[in-house]
């Protein structure tokens, strides 16, 4: 009994140590996303998310700024042509997006469509009420229009998705 009981915990501990190791390898890209930010919690459930903490100017101490989510945690889950294209995505209370970092593909062109910067860039500053079409307010890129699509579909409905259940509607 005290080996199955002593296994359980070692276990337990390990889950644990992952999961802090996990949020630390997320914290530096989340800053790079809110470079005010001054603590960022663990990760949170209902829906998977990151709660990002700043100064406010007008408000006392630290104050909600922001939340980090990976697309590749919500439902439903896009695919990419060749697998899901892991996205961290970084989103302010009023649902304005301070941007995108892809973190992990498989995509045959990602080089020349997800990987550069100019990908990320063009989601800093849209709203989740943005329409978010490829080819319209998304630039295409030919060769690699189901990457695209779906990269771009996975971070419109993980941002939307985040947004109705942890956003206040502004009136």
């Amino acid at each position: 009994m005290r080996i199955l009981l002593t296994a359980i915990v070692s276990v337990c501990a390990a889950a644990v140590m992952a999961g802090a190791q996990a949020d630390a390898r997320v914290e530096p890209l989340l800053k790079r996303l809110f470079p005010d930010a001054t603590r960022i919690s663990a990760k949170e459930a209902a829906p998977p998310h990151f709660s990002v903490f700043g100064k406010r100017a007008g408000a006392e101490g630290e104050v909600l700024i922001g939340f980090g989510f990976w697309t590749t945690e919500l439902e439903p889950l896009e695919r990419g042509y060749d697998g899901p294209i892991k996205i961290l995505v970084g989103m302010d209370t009023r649902g304005i997006l301070a941007g995108v970092v892809v973190v992990e593909h498989h995509e045959p062109y990602g080089y020349f469509s997800v990987e550069p910067p100019a990908f990320a860039a063009q989601f800093v500053g849209k709203s989740v009420r943005d329409s978010f079409k490829v080819g319209d307010d998304i630039d295409a890129v030919s060769r690699a229009s189901i990457t695209m699509l779906s990269a771009t579909r996975a971070i419109r409905n993980s941002a939307r998705r985040i947004a109705t259940q942890l956003l206040t509607p502004q009136r």
